[in-house]
């Protein structure tokens, strides 16, 4: 009689150290440990949100090391093919065998069986496909290369017959996937109701398709498909807006703010994301003191927005709106500072009331700008808007009570 194989055991190191399951698809990050794309897109998620990053900035689990905000995750593809030889080694009926057959990989005749029932609005199809395609990058680069998906996918999101949590569903794979820009023109020529659509998914009170939603939108944007884009009804951009309000997660913000900076140069645009409420949104996000690259995302589009008179308005009509763009001046960085002054020179060019400079001098907003001028932290550019604006009121500012001598002594003369 043959003697039994020992039962097979799974190597520690294939094992994610959040999730202590088999890694479905490795990633490094630069601390040099390696995690399920799954598990640590998780954490990663859940110490971004802003309750989270009120107490701490976002770690690597094992080390603590911190984490750059614009952290990219690196495919460990030694790891994974190690993973898939050691997988494809375990004899069936082993002790390890319900482990290893979530990671068989998925055949393509299987993934296009599931897409067919996804497009019939199956909630549970759509969710497993989700699964797979946040799993594993082979999957989603299979599920990318079947005909016709995004138009599928679309179809769920903006059929009449689908409910509210196909359509979540939907737009979550959508989300995931790399959509060609061809496609996403197809697309929105085909979907009329696709703003609609996605509008009716951002007014969720689920905060994960919210995000996915918001960048499915921004997407869209970054396209500027004209018909689309300027067509764009005033709800849309107001659950826009909300997005950035609500604080749903930082990566939704980032991906609100590049949608409105891709919606802003067309003129009509910008008189609606004004009058859906975005400058005081705005102005509150750099309130709160955000992460350098939503500030700067934050300052870019109060930049465009106030080079018409009702978003400048607006800034001016805030009780910090003026106040909040000088503390950014030599604060956050050499980009967050020239879209700083940019901003208050627009204002100082066409806004400029009697009261508003009277604040700009009270807030230390000139006193900024004088610094500015000799400071290495700003580029030459933004130097000259500097000067620009404080030569504009010399008049005023020069003999205003509110301007210490030292500021005085860096005046432009």
């Amino acid at each position: 009689m043959a003697a039994m194989a020992p039962p097979a055991e799974v190597p520690s190191y294939f094992l994610c150290p959040i999730s202590l399951q088999l890694m479905r698809d490795p990633v490094t990050l630069p601390t040099g440990i390696s995690y399920d794309r799954a598990a640590i897109s998780r954490w990663l998620a859940a110490s971004a949100t802003p309750a989270a990053c009120s107490t701490s900035q976002r770690t690597c689990p094992v080390t603590r090391q911190p984490l750059e905000p614009e952290l990219q995750l690196t495919p460990n593809h030694t790891l994974r093919r190690l993973i898939g030889s050691w997988v494809a080694s375990v004899s069936p009926g082993s002790d390890v065998e319900g482990e290893v057959a979530a990671l068989r990989p998925v055949r393509r005749d299987e993934l296009a069986s599931l897409l067919s029932d996804a497009a019939e609005a199956q909630v549970g199809a759509l969710r497993k496909l989700g699964e797979l395609v946040a799993e594993c990058e082979d999957t989603r680069a299979m599920l990318e290369s079947q005909d016709g998906v995004f138009d599928a996918l679309s179809r769920v999101l903006t059929g009449a017959t689908a409910c509210s949590t196909a359509r979540e569903e939907a737009v979550g794979v959508l989300a995931s996937l790399r959509i060609p820009e061809q496609d996403l023109v197809r697309v929105v020529s085909r979907h009329g109701n696709l703003a609609e659509s996605l509008t009716a998914v951002l007014r969720s009170s689920n905060l994960q398709s919210r995000a996915q939603a918001m960048r499915l939108v921004r997407s869209l944007a970054d396209v500027s498909v004209p018909a689309w884009v300027i067509g764009l009804n005033q709800e849309l951009l107001a659950e826009v807006i909300r997005v950035v309000r609500d604080r749903v997660s930082t990566r939704a913000t980032k991906a609100a703010l590049h949608a409105l900076s891709a919606l802003c140069p067309y003129g009509r645009n910008r008189v609606k994301i004004v009058g859906a409420g975005a400058v005081p949104a705005l102005v509150e996000l750099l309130l709160d003191e955000p992460e350098r690259r939503v500030c700067e995302l934050a300052l870019a589009v109060l930049d465009r927005l106030c080079t018409c008179a009702e978003g400048r308005a607006e800034l001016v009509a805030h009780a910090a709106g003026v106040v909040v763009l000088g503390k950014k001046v030599l604060r956050v960085s050499e980009a967050a500072s020239e879209r700083a002054v940019r901003v208050l020179r627009s204002v100082a060019r066409h806004a400029a009331t009697p009261a508003v400079l009277q604040e700009m001098a009270q807030a230390g907003v000139v006193g900024k700008l004088c610094l500015a001028l000799r400071s290495e932290l700003c580029g030459v550019k933004t130097k000259e808007k500097a000067h620009e604006v404080l030569k504009l009121h010399s008049r005023i500012w020069r003999s205003s009570p509110c301007l210490s001598p030292k500021f005085l002594a860096l005046y432009p003369s």
